[in-house]
């Protein structure tokens, strides 16, 4: 059994009990998430498809952890010009584990 969920503007396949690191949700580590925004959903035989979303679908979940991802580097560079530009960033993310899907 699964499920594909929107958040934060991406779709994620989901099954329970997996982790999985979803853009920074509000809450702490252990509060429950629930997730209504489901777009498609298998039983292992049928599979539902949302127009364009299943009404009455939840996916549960807990946070496990609110942290930051590690830095990426952007360097701009421009030959033959001495132009050089370097900056970081740090994406900040969320850490949930799957608890139930219920349609």
């Amino acid at each position: 059994m699964y499920a594909v969920i929107r958040t934060g503007g991406k779709q994620y396949k989901v099954q329970e009990n997996q982790t999985l690191k979803v853009e920074k949700l509000d809450g702490t580590e252990g509060s429950q998430v629930e997730f209504d925004d489901i777009l498609l959903f298998s039983d292992g035989e049928t599979i539902t498809m949302g127009n364009p979303k299943i009404e009455k679908a939840l996916v549960k979940a807990h946070i496990l952890e609110q942290a930051k991802d590690r830095k990426k580097i952007i360097f701009k560079y421009k030959r033959r010009k001495g132009f050089r530009k370097m900056k970081g960033h740090r994406q900040e993310y969320t850490e949930i584990k799957i608890d139930s899907i219920a349609v």
